[in-house]
């Protein structure tokens, strides 16, 4: 009678375990960084198209591969093989002093990646240098999942979206929309505009 109990115990506590999602956690870590799967790739030294197949859950990554997604997403191998609800606390706080962000820079922007201490953040929160002037200047619309928050921080910038006419925003201006539409800014101030991007992961 003991066993019994004892055997439905492990089972009701089994049950209750979710399996690791590894592809999921990939793509997680991979947005925290802010990275497209192009960029990605570069890093870690794997196909894009083996990227995707690892996040969605198509094929299951090699040791090997294991080894260059961790050194290409800068991080060690276990952090890989914890899902979010484990390493997620309670409480947790992160202090991004002026300047002291990590540099992402990139042909249109200067990115400068904010709360970089946290892991497996709900939100990744940046700010930019905005160095495009011209449309001309993005080789396609940029894309991603999740929604995003605009505010422009300083001068003025020309935002376009694919479903809707540019606009004009000035320092103060914001607008939140869908990271999957696709969408551009340029600068048209004499200063390159500085704006803040918060986006959910």
């Amino acid at each position: 009678m003991i066993e019994k109990e004892r055997d439905k115990g492990r089972q009701g506590s089994e049950s209750n375990l979710e399996p690791l999602q590894l592809g999921k956690r990939v793509r997680e870590l991979r947005l925290a960084n802010s990275l497209t799967l192009e960029e990605a790739s570069r890093r870690t030294g794997l196909a894009r198209s083996t990227l995707s197949k690892i996040e969605n859950e198509q094929i299951s990554p090699t040791f090997q591969a294991v080894q260059k997604l961790a050194q290409g997403l800068d991080i060690d191998i276990p952090q890989l093989f914890v899902s979010a609800s484990d390493s997620r606390t309670s409480g947790r706080r992160d202090i991004t002093r002026a300047g002291e962000g990590k540099p992402h820079p990139t042909p249109t922007y200067e990115h400068e990646m904010l709360a970089g201490q946290l892991t497996n953040k709900r939100m990744l929160p940046y700010k930019s240098v905005v160095r495009a002037r011209r449309f001309e200047d993005y080789p396609q619309w940029v894309r991603h999942d999740g929604e995003e928050f605009l505010l422009i921080l300083s001068g003025s910038v020309r935002f376009y979206t694919e479903f809707y006419e540019p606009v004009d925003l000035h320092a103060g201006d914001s607008s939140y929309y869908d990271g999957s539409m696709g969408h551009a800014l340029i600068s048209i101030s004499d200063q390159d505009a500085e704006v803040l991007w918060v986006t959910s992961t």
